[in-house]
């Protein structure tokens, strides 16, 4: 076992000792945020058993039944915690669609949008299909940390304001995307709903596990941008390489413009540039949607075409632009007897990492040091990857990430989920709720 690994379970273990006496002894917890702590310690086992039969349903993207049953399941237990709910049809854009629901507050001091996802990685024909409980502390289950175990902690935390008599203080809306792991097209499209409730929130959370460790969150992703590189020579016998009016052909054009690409950009934080499958010959194939490609060429023909694709990471718009700006000066100065072009496909955007993001994490860490947890972090936003809360970047004053189940073995047939952690993050959620509607 790792060394990490061995802290993130020793940093468990201390938090669960601290669940079992929370009411009892965090002191820095008035009398409403202790209803929620008990609140959350009555629901877990309940919470627990529902976990389980939701993983228990294949909602992999592509099973567009199994989404939608897997909604139904969620969208029964909003309706009971009084909220409206909806579901929002993904013909559109080619998937099942989401969950919505919204409950505004009567004394409302703040807007929350809260973010999970219904969709797992694991579709009708994976191996992986059912929970399995390991231990008293330990599941495996397709979902079980990525995210149906977000979403339950996301319950168990509204259910405990509700308790304690707090629900009334906050706007919220649930958005349950039904297509995070796979998106549909366009995007814009299946992201129209998120993007409405984030203009009209002030907070977003979303309850994706980030590192999978408790003492970490996340205030910080970089986007996803996927690019194109296409390269062009002069066909000629391969004995007159490099001559002046033959040129060196385009896979050597296609190699030379990637590595202008690697010298000028490796170097910058949180940028990473990845080409992740390359085809060059003579005559040449590419589908950029399924990213795969055919090629002809002989040993003796410099080569016609080069198609190159990969993705583009950066952690704030401007630092995405500026990153395609350089990428396609590099490209349009060819050499000679060559040509190229380079096209762009945005993705998910990024999350800045924002003062509003980083007083968000501050009552968050609070609040896990009053329920007696330790302190929580920022995780290093070069190991998060792209996520929904993404899209309320610039519309929300402040964000955070990574709150919900922690785990490890995420997209694998190993994903873990640490079963402490539920009522662990529920309660920091819950009093993190709590304090959002005393502040503005």
């Amino acid at each position: 076992m790792r060394r990490s690994r061995v802290a993130r379970f020793v940093a468990i273990a201390v938090a669960a000792l601290a669940l079992i006496t929370t009411t009892a002894a965090a002191d820095g917890l008035d009398a409403a945020e202790r209803r929620m702590a008990a609140s959350v310690d009555r629901n877990v086992l309940a919470a627990l058993a529902f976990l389980e039969r939701a993983v228990n349903v294949n909602s992999g993207t592509l099973n567009f039944e199994g989404v939608r049953e897997t909604g139904r399941m969620f969208r029964s237990e909003w309706d009971a915690l009084g909220f409206e709910t909806r579901w929002v049809d993904g013909a559109a854009w080619g998937r099942a669609g989401h969950l919505f629901a919204t409950r505004t507050g009567k004394k409302a001091t703040r807007h929350v949008l809260l973010i999970g996802h219904l969709d797992t990685v694991f579709e009708k024909d994976s191996p992986f299909q059912r929970w399995a409980r390991i231990s008293d502390s330990i599941a495996q289950g397709p979902g079980s940390t990525d995210m149906k175990g977000g979403n339950v902690v996301m319950l168990l935390a509204v259910k405990a304001l509700r308790d304690a008599g707090l629900l009334d203080r906050l706007t919220l809306t649930v958005a349950l995307m039904g297509d995070e792991e796979k998106s549909g097209e366009p995007l814009g499209l299946a992201r129209k709903d998120l993007i409405e409730a984030a203009r009209a929130a002030d907070v977003a959370i979303g309850f994706e596990d980030g590192n999978g460790d408790p003492r970490d969150a996340v205030i910080a992703r970089r986007g996803s941008t996927s690019w194109v590189l296409r390269t062009r020579g002069r066909p000629y016998h391969s004995s007159q390489i490099f001559r002046e009016d033959v040129g060196h052909g385009a896979i050597f054009e296609a190699a030379r413009i990637l590595h202008a690409f690697e010298d000028s950009l490796s170097h910058e934080p949180y940028l990473t540039f990845n080409p992740g499958v390359m085809v060059g010959g003579t005559q040449i194939g590419f589908d950029s949607e399924t990213a795969r490609g055919t090629a002809f060429g002989k040993t003796n023909v410099v080569a016609e075409s080069t198609a190159v694709a990969g993705d583009l990471r950066a952690l704030s718009l401007p630092q995405r632009e500026r990153a395609k700006d350089v990428m396609r000066r590099i490209v349009a100065d060819t050499t000679r007897q060559t040509g190229a072009s380079i096209t762009f496909d945005d993705g998910y955007p990024p999350l800045a990492l924002t003062d509003g993001n980083r007083r968000l994490l501050a009552i968050f860490d609070q609040a896990s040091r009053d329920l007696g947890f330790g302190p929580v972090g920022a995780d290093d936003p070069a190991r998060a990857g792209a996520a929904d809360v993404s899209f309320t970047d610039g519309l929300v004053e402040m964000a955070i990430d990574g709150v919900g189940l922690m785990g490890t073995g995420g997209h694998t047939v190993e994903e873990t989920a640490e079963l402490p952690t539920l009522g662990i993050q529920a309660k920091r959620v819950a009093v993190t709720l709590a304090r959002l509607a005393s502040k503005r």
